[in-house]
């Protein structure tokens, strides 16, 4: 039985997930005949078209879709083997931060690879609000810490990404109706002060929309299960959200959040390092997709 070319693999998956080969050519560093050449040996590997041009984004056909799934899970039992050779003198402890909204994505999904590939690292994570994480940067608890930019700012902090912010509301069409009909509407917001709730009440006010704050919450799981409830709708940003919550329209535009890596020190050490690195790509990497 052949053997599919793992290179091969990983420019079709990083083609799809980026809707260009040029682009993930780029990103390997590799001529874009190249990539078009690595395409057309893996279908012929696989007897069948994988890609096709929809616009100008490139998308799976039906047996690309089965391809991509088993690629990725290759692609990471590859890289997670290498990783674990090449970092087996990788000692020590890691202390991070990050606020609630990527909780649920990075840490049972990229920090976990990052456990098993490097077990002799032990790894303390720490959910927090900004300020919290901020403290915790100043006062060196934290190596680094992922989060949105506030007022302040920690003493080195790189720009990732910046993502726009929408209105939720519960994915249930009669919570839904009966939410948004209700005068005033109904908020659901986080406590204390908050740049979010700052900006959703601003741009009700400007549209003259009248409303009032229904339900405060002290963490981000409270929020999404009141706006599940019925409580009121909420404002979040388009990294992730709960299948219960769903985006509403029609509602007054709103501003970006910008998403940024703060650390303690210009030069982390190499433990910390190895985990900053491998969590910047791999969350651009998922912003990208």
């Amino acid at each position: 039985m052949r053997s599919l070319d793992l290179d091969a693999l990983r420019c079709f998956v990083l083609g799809i997930e980026l809707g260009s080969f040029a682009l993930a050519a780029e990103r390997l560093n590799r001529s874009p005949s190249a990539a078009s050449a690595q395409l057309k040996k893996l279908e012929q590997q696989c007897h069948t078209p994988l890609a096709v041009k929809v616009g100008r984004h490139l998308e799976p056909t039906d047996a690309g879709e089965v391809v991509l799934g088993y690629a990725r899970r290759m692609l990471q039992l590859n890289d997670e083997l290498m990783h674990r050779l090449v970092g087996e003198r990788l000692e020590g402890k890691v202390t991070f931060g990050l606020q609630e909204d990527f909780s649920d994505v990075l840490l049972p999904q990229m920090l976990g690879a990052f456990a098993r590939t490097h077990p002799q690292i032990q790894l303390q994570s720490i959910v927090g609000r900004h300020q919290e994480l901020l403290d915790g940067i100043v006062s060196g608890e934290l190596d680094f810490s992922l989060g949105w930019v506030g007022e302040k700012s920690a003493p080195y902090s790189e720009f990732l990404a910046e993502l726009p912010m929408h209105w939720y509301g519960p994915a249930s069409q009669h919570l839904r109706e009966s939410v948004l009909t209700a005068k005033p509407l109904p908020l659901v917001m986080l406590d204390g002060s908050c740049l979010i709730r700052k900006q959703a009440t601003e741009a009700l006010d400007h549209q003259g929309i009248p409303w009032k704050i229904n339900f405060v919450g002290r963490s981000l799981s409270n929020l999404w299960r009141a706006v599940e409830a019925g409580l009121g709708i909420t404002v979040r940003s388009s990294f992730s959200h709960p299948e219960s919550i769903t985006k509403l329209s029609g509602f007054p535009p709103l501003g970006s959040l910008k998403l940024c890596l703060d650390r303690n020190q210009y030069q982390l050490e190499a433990v910390p390092a190895q985990l900053y690195e491998e969590l910047k790509q791999q969350l651009l990497q998922y912003l990208e997709a």
